[in-house]
């Protein structure tokens, strides 16, 4: 069932959101060379304990840490620890907040230092790919049209799309219907209508979209080994048009 929420709840979504906007603009200034991932988790979790929130990952179905950290071939799901990052690495960061009974979603992948042109472009192209779907989430286009336009934007470039995980409905559970498929044909899926909110989130992959889980249950790898990125907004479909409740 796909839960449509009402203004003032949407507005209860933003709040929740722009607290992960604050720890992604608080660790922007931290993730340099030597830090670690279990650093950047300490620091999350403080601001949204400071800010009346909880995290919405940590202790869901088990996962240990308030953040999703992965690491160059680390697609999604990568568990914070002590290795120390270093120039030329790239680090998706996924964090969710419960506030007042609503989640906010959001990812953004960093760049450590100088990275190679290639991966600097993997970078660009998700992003670009990302607002590209965003823009068509409006009232009576259908959810095939917003997977086309990132799935076309990413394989123009070469590059691969991961299609075993997905985005998603959002709103007072972490995930909702409807799945979010980053790939699909213009014209096809479910109608959009004003009130859903849905957790946009292209996970590109430098070589094949492949992908293979690791041996701890949750850290989702490349299959080739080459370097993923990924960034995520939780957006509303409103009769104005999207409306990004994780914009910076």
């Amino acid at each position: 069932m796909i839960i449509l929420k009402s203004k003032a709840e949407i507005e209860k979504m933003r709040r929740a959101n722009q607290v992960v906007v604050e720890v992604m603009k608080t660790l922007a200034t931290q993730i340099v060379p030597g830090v670690t991932t279990q650093d950047l988790d300490r620091v999350a979790f403080e601001i949204i304990k400071e800010r009346g929130g909880k995290p919405a990952f940590l202790g869901y179905r088990g996962f240990p840490a308030t953040l999703c950290t992965s690491i160059n071939e680390e697609v999604v799901h990568g568990i914070p620890n002590k290795r120390p990052l270093v120039e030329g690495d790239i680090v998706s960061v996924d964090c969710g907040v419960i506030l007042d009974g609503f989640y906010g979603d959001h990812a953004m992948t960093f760049a450590i230092g100088q990275i190679p042109p290639r991966t600097e472009r993997l970078l660009s192209i998700t992003q670009e790919a990302l607002a590209k779907g965003i823009a068509l989430m409006v009232p009576g286009n259908r959810l095939g049209d917003v997977g086309a336009a990132i799935q076309q934007h990413v394989e123009a470039e070469g590059f691969g799309i991961v299609r075993d995980y997905v985005g998603h409905g959002i709103g007072r559970s972490l995930h909702e219907e409807p799945q979010v498929p980053n790939y699909g044909v213009a014209g096809s899926g479910l109608r959009l209508k004003a009130g859903m909110v849905l957790a946009v989130e292209p996970m590109v992959n430098e070589g094949t979209g492949a992908v293979k889980l690791l041996s701890d249950d949750w850290t989702v790898v490349t299959a080739d080994a080459k370097p993923s990125a990924h960034f995520e907004h939780s957006v509303a479909v409103t009769e104005n048009g999207p409306d990004i409740l994780s914009l910076h």
